[in-house]
């Protein structure tokens, strides 16, 4: 129900004219859909079998193994290499592994500039005029600006955050977003922050659109109580939701739960606001939004929704799990899905539906981390390496990871333009970047910040029409 919810709430997206500058002193409001507004589109249920979409017509698709062989070096030799010593990054313990803690992270501000932050090991500091402890997830995060080729650090400052998870998100316009409890702030390469949005619960995760057009945020509120006959109902805030079947349950129980919502990147708009179980992971682009749904046995169907009204069955998926679905640029799009003995089978496809490349990775290469260039050109699949297969007969414990190691590919064809190790490992990955034209990678390896230099890209696939009926 709470795909239902979300599937009509984003037809209204394109005709949502109220645009609404979020004050960060206050919490953030859902607008009044448009009385104009489209008929959302039918959706179907997820549940239901699903006939598999008519295979496009389309040329030799490249499909390749990659190489079991865990990498002691890079492919190419680095460019520059910075060590990251000097600027206080000291490798996390063994402790760390599995942990699932955000401890670093590595962006490129634009093509000559980096921007490196980390955690700094230290004891809990103590309020020393309310005489209590600190928070037992409060940590500091260092934040370095360096110029490329030299490694010059152009700018410095520390930020005390309140939880493990990842807290920073780089935008393309040499800005980023920086996440801390209720907080979203926007920060830029002097690394002064400014209040951007404040919800009215934790925020726990966000992601953007190819054009970063959309914020989908995840944030974890209380459910409002319910109110009672006679009262003057309260303002309008944040908590106002499409409404699904367990909200009842939810609301009786008092439980906290996740609340989705979609927002417009440059006014703070709010274009969704929907309650569900768990995390929603929805792929959007600028026209529409992508579903997994159930087929016949292993096969999944792609489709593909469209803001204006409409779906398209872009493809059938055979995945032995629920396909994992991320826009590398407006016209592409990468699915993850797995084989029958453990291995991530990689796809990409254009929004037509056309397959472009198919790559399938060993069953020891397990938790998937993707890192895409601000232009699409080229992504990063990282992965920690173990030295067996992954099921429920046969765990891993740390003893069982070997090393980290990405693989870049060119987003057009699928070719591989690098692969290398990474150390020390980060299982949530933060330790891979890549520059706003795609011609460089940077990774955190043997102690030092390495910068790789590429060719040129392939041009990626245009799309010529993504809307049915046009």
């Amino acid at each position: 129900m709470v795909a239902l919810a979300v599937a009509a709430a984003l037809a209204l997206i394109p005709s949502a004219t109220r645009a609404q500058s979020v004050n960060p002193s206050t919490p953030i409001e859902a607008p009044k859909p448009h009385p104009d507004a489209p008929a959302p589109p039918e959706t179907a249920d997820p549940a239901q079998s699903v006939a598999p979409a008519p295979a496009p017509a389309a040329p030799s698709v490249k499909e390749r193994f990659l190489v079991g062989k865990f990498p002691d070096k890079p492919s190419l030799p680095p460019a520059w290499s910075i060590p990251v010593e000097p600027l206080g990054f000291t490798a996390p313990g063994a402790i760390y592994l599995g942990s699932r803690n955000s401890l670093a992270s590595l962006d490129f501000l634009d093509e000559n500039h980096l921007l490196f932050t980390f955690r700094v090991p230290g004891l809990l500091r103590r309020d020393t005029v309310n005489g209590q402890d600190s928070d037992e997830h409060e940590r500091q995060i260092r934040a370095v600006v360096l110029t490329l080729p030299q490694g010059t650090v152009e700018a410095e400052t520390l930020w005390t955050l309140h939880d493990t998870a990842r807290y920073l998100w780089m935008l393309k316009n040499g800005h980023f977003l920086l996440r801390d409890r209720n907080n979203l702030l926007m920060g830029d390469a002097t690394l002064v922050l400014k209040p951007f949005l404040d919800f009215p619960g934790s925020l726990l995760w966000l992601e953007l659109d190819p054009a970063q057009k959309f914020i989908v945020t995840n944030s974890r509120e209380p459910v409002a109580e319910r109110q009672k006959p006679g009262l003057v109902p309260s303002p309008s805030t944040a908590s106002a939701r499409v409404t699904s079947d367990e909200d009842s349950d939810a609301a009786e129980g008092g439980h906290p739960e996740m609340v989705v919502r979609i927002l417009r990147r440059e006014s703070g708009e709010v274009m969704l606001v929907s309650r569900a179980r768990s995390t929603v992971h929805l792929p959007i682009n600028s026209i529409g939004y992508l579903e997994n749904l159930r087929g016949r046995g292993t096969q999944w169907v792609l489709n593909l929704s469209y803001f204006t009204g409409g779906t398209k069955m872009l493809a059938s998926v055979d995945s032995a799990c629920e396909p994992d679905d991320n826009f590398v640029s407006e016209q592409e799009i990468l699915v993850t899905g797995c084989g029958p003995g453990g291995e991530t089978k990689l796809m990409a496809m254009s929004t037509e539906g056309r397959t472009l490349w198919v790559s399938q990775a060993p069953s020891t290469e397990i938790w998937p981390q993707l890192t895409v260039a601000p232009n699409g050109s080229r992504l990063a699949w990282a992965t920690l390496d173990v030295n067996h297969a992954v099921n429920s007969y046969a765990p891993i414990g740390a003893e069982d990871v070997k090393e980290q190691s990405v693989t870049v590919f060119d987003a057009a064809s699928g070719d591989i333009a690098l692969v290398t190790p990474l150390a020390p490992i980060l299982d949530v990955g933060g330790n891979v970047a890549i520059s706003p034209s795609g011609r460089r990678v940077a990774v955190i390896n043997a102690g030092a910040i390495q910068v790789f230099e590429l060719p040129p890209p392939p041009p990626l696939p245009v799309s010529v029409d993504n809307h049915p009926g046009k």
